[in-house]
Parts: structure tokens; C-alpha cells; sequence
């Protein structure tokens, strides 16, 4: 009995939670149970629905992705995450002209350049030159957008070349285009009256193209002392034009000067290893081995004599140079290649500098006011400066004692044979002579020309 009611007290309490609860889940489990019936139905139709027949025999194809080009990036803005092109848009220029003490970096910084940008733009061996070497006058372009934002740089790398550097994001777009340079020819023919600039101006040569035919000719012609009235010259030259306006002087091309009756001829010519000379007319280079003046001067204050009385000591004893008065501080120049034999000071040269030329030749310049930064045996160019007159030693007034030695033989300076450079190698010769015949031709043609206007 008691058995039976403990049984009995528990089915009682089973039916009871069985009750309560099929009152409170019985629905939530029907709900259940639909659900699932009904994915049981759909699952299958919507499976075949969606599966296609022909997907077991499907290949799959690696295919290229042509690259993102310019103007689909124009088109769609959004196409490239690193942005718009300057090219792409409107563009506001500002022209800035570099002043004096100015820096590329001062200038880009002024605009909004920022110094990574300005960087890439350095790493690029071909913009080293336009944009660490700036020079006042020297322009610089910078685009901006309407909204302000800068967008581009534009500047000429070279003569030739003109460069937009494009801001696109964190990227950098060039754009390189020719300027469009040109080279005018053109012919002048002048005789000497007062002065060679005077004769050139009125022949047509700005001052720096009369620079440009002396020196050609400064080899052979002192035009300090051998100029004379009735000189004359004739010249083909250029100039340089950029999109039809002048830039600038070019180079004389070919050119003959008849000095005191005698007649010299200048040629520009390359050689197939890019070397660039003046030559004369049977092809031998117009630069000799020795310049005959080292420096510029005022006037020859004494020359080359066997005997003269001595301004200082008041004896007679011969002078084995040639005396250049100028100014303290003049630049002297070595009169050719060659290396420091001596520098330093010497008795009555005072600071004197000697140099040996070779095996035969010797030059010497003496009473400098300084010396420049040379060393006994260093190399030294033609035209280098090696000091600056001064009066030092044995010298009444600023000037440069000269003297040239053959084997250690005192030579007058402005008298002395200097050796003449070879000619051209024969196969660069017959280049040479194809190119400048038909110059020469042109030359004597003008001046025949220009001397029978002058007799009318």
C-alpha cells in the first residue's frame, strides 16, 4: 500500500508536468515541426531550380585583365585609388621666376610641393641638372585645380625639353615634350674701323657672338695688338629660336678673318667621338698648345730684350720675358697643359709659379699676389687659373712677368713658333672637308660679294 501511493503520488506529479507542460511549448513545438516539413517539400525543387545542368563539365579560364588606361581613368574617377590626373582636369597655372639666392626647395615649399614629392622628382637622374643647378630668371609652372589643390609642376629640363611632373595620389606621372627648338642660320661681313664690337654691331652680331669669333680666332690673332683698320670678317652663324621666338646667340658655324693681309679660316666641326673644336681649313684643330697671352691685360709694360735697364736695380741686364700690366687680382692662366714644376717664392720673380709642358717646353709666371691652390707635379689644364697679378718680388707696379722656354732656352713670348697641332686622322678628315667645302665656298662667295658693294 504504501508502495502504490508513493507510485501513485508520482505518476500524479508526471501527469501533472506533462500537462503543464504541453500548455506552454505544445505550440512552440508545432511550429517546429511545420517548418521542418515544409523544407523538406521546398529544398529539393529550389536545388534543381538553381543547379545547371552543364556545371559538372565546366572549364575555368585564367584570363588577362587588360591595364586600367588613362582615359578610363579620366572617365571614371573612381577607377584608380591613386586619383585624377593634372591631365585630366583644368588647369590654373602659376608662372614663379627664380630670384637671386632662391633654392628649388624654397620655391617648391612656397607652393605646396611637399618634400617627398620633390624628392621623387630629384631621384630622377634626368631632372638632376634643371632642378638642383636653378639660375635667377630660370621659370617654374605650377597647376593647380579649381579647388585650389596642386596638381602638377611644369619646367624645362634642358634647351630641348619640356616636363610636367602630374600628381596622382601617392604617384607621380611625367610627361616629356619637345620644345620645338629651332637654329637660324645666318651671315655678317664687317670691316674693322675702330673697334672689332663696333664692327660687329653694326654687322648684325649681338656683343657675346663678337666674344664667340675672337675666340675662335684668339689662337692665331692677338686682337689686342695685331687688330688694324681695314681688317675684315665675314661669318655664318645661327641662333636658337623656341615655337618661333628667339632664345638666344647660337655658335659661329664657319667664319674667315683677313688680318693684317692675312687670311685665317674657323670651322665648327664634331668629331664621331662627340669632341667639338674649331678647325682650319686643311683640318687642324685652331686650339694650339700654348695660348699666346695667360692673362687679360691692359697693356705690355716691358718686352723681350737682350738688354734694358733694369726699373729697380738700375743696371743693365737682359729681360727673357714679357711684362702684362694689369690690375692686382687678374686671373692668370696656364698657357698649356702640363704639371707644377716649382711654386713658391723666388728672389726677384717673387711668388712664382713654373710650368713644364712636356719634354721640350717650360712656362713661368712671376710676381703673383697669390697662388692658387697648386701642388709641385699636380696636372693642370690649358687655360686653368694658377694664381693672380700682383707686384711681389722685384716689381714697381702690378703685373705678370712671362717668360717661355724651349729646352731651357728663353724664347720671346710673342714671337716664338709655337708647335702646330696634327690634323684630323684621315677618315675624319674626309668627313670634315665634306661638310665644310661647301661652307668655304659659301664664305669666299660672300666676300667677293661684300668687296664689290663696298668699291660701288
Amino acid at each position: 500500500m504504501y508502495k502504490f501511493s508513493i507510485v501513485s503520488g508520482a505518476l500524479l506529479r508526471a501527469g501533472d508536468w506533462i500537462r503543464s507542460w504541453r500548455r506552454h511549448h505544445w505550440l512552440a513545438v508545432g511550429i517546429v515541426v511545420a517548418l521542418t516539413a515544409m523544407i523538406g517539400a521546398i529544398t529539393p525543387r529550389f536545388a534543381n531550380a538553381t543547379r545547371d545542368p552543364a556545371a559538372a563539365s565546366m572549364t575555368r579560364l585564367d584570363l588577362v585583365v587588360p591595364p586600367l588606361t588613362d582615359e578610363a581613368i579620366g572617365a571614371n574617377p573612381t577607377a584608380a585609388q591613386d586619383g585624377v590626373s593634372a591631365a585630366d582636369e583644368d588647369i590654373d597655372w602659376k608662372v614663379v621666376t627664380v630670384h637671386s639666392g632662391q633654392t628649388v626647395g624654397d620655391i617648391f615649399r612656397q607652393q605646396g610641393v611637399s618634400p617627398s614629392d620633390l624628392q621623387k622628382m630629384l631621384d630622377d637622374h634626368d631632372n638632376t641638372t634643371a632642378l638642383r643647378n636653378i639660375h635667377p630668371g630660370q621659370e617654374f609652372a605650377f597647376g593647380r585645380a579649381s579647388d585650389g589643390s596642386l596638381r602638377a609642376v611644369r619646367f624645362d629640363r634642358d634647351e630641348h625639353t619640356r616636363v610636367t611632373e602630374s600628381f596622382a595620389g601617392r604617384t607621380i606621372r611625367e610627361t616629356v615634350q619637345d620644345r620645338g627648338m629651332e637654329r637660324r642660320t645666318h651671315v655678317a661681313h664687317g670691316v674693322v674701323d675702330r673697334s672689332l664690337f663696333e664692327t660687329g654691331e653694326q654687322a648684325g652680331l649681338s656683343d657675346a657672338m663678337v666674344l664667340k669669333l675672337a675666340t675662335a680666332f684668339g689662337y692665331d690673332i692677338d686682337f689686342a695688338q695685331d687688330l688694324r683698320q681695314g681688317d675684315s670678317f665675314t661669318v655664318i652663324y645661327d641662333d636658337v629660336y623656341c615655337e618661333g621666338e628667339r632664345m638666344h646667340d647660337g655658335d659661329i658655324i664657319a667664319a674667315t678673318f683677313i688680318n693684317r693681309g692675312k687670311r685665317f679660316s674657323a670651322f665648327r666641326y664634331t668629331d664621331s667621338t662627340g669632341n667639338t673644336m674649331y678647325y682650319s681649313g686643311d683640318g687642324r684643330p685652331l686650339r694650339k698648345e700654348f695660348l699666346r697671352t695667360p692673362v687679360e691685360f691692359t697693356r705690355i709694360s716691358s718686352f723681350f730684350t737682350s738688354a734694358r735697364m733694369h726699373p729697380i736695380l738700375g743696371t743693365m741686364r737682359a729681360h727673357h720675358g714679357v711684362d702684362y700690366a694689369a690690375p692686382t687680382g687678374t686671373p692668370i692662366h696656364a698657357a698649356g697643359e702640363g704639371k707644377v714644376a716649382f711654386r713658391g717664392w723666388e728672389g726677384g720673380y717673387g711668388n712664382v709659379v713654373i710650368l713644364q709642358h712636356g719634354v721640350h717646353y717650360s712656362t713661368v709666371y712671376g710676381h703673383m699676389s697669390k697662388i692658387a691652390a697648386l701642388a709641385v707635379g699636380q696636372h693642370v689644364s690649358q687655360g686653368q687659373t694658377i694664381g693672380f697679378v700682383g707686384m711681389t718680388g722685384l716689381a714697381t707696379g702690378p703685373h705678370l712677368h712671362y717668360e717661355f722656354r724651349v729646352d731651357g732656352v728663353h724664347h720671346d713670348p710673342l714671337t716664338v713658333t709655337l708647335p702646330k697641332p696634327e690634323p684630323l686622322p684621315a677618315v675624319e678628315l674626309a668627313k670634315f672637308q665634306s661638310q665644310t667645302t661647301p661652307m668655304l665656298a659659301k664664305l669666299k662667295t660672300l666676300e667677293a660679294t661684300q668687296t664689290v658693294i663696298a668699291r660701288k
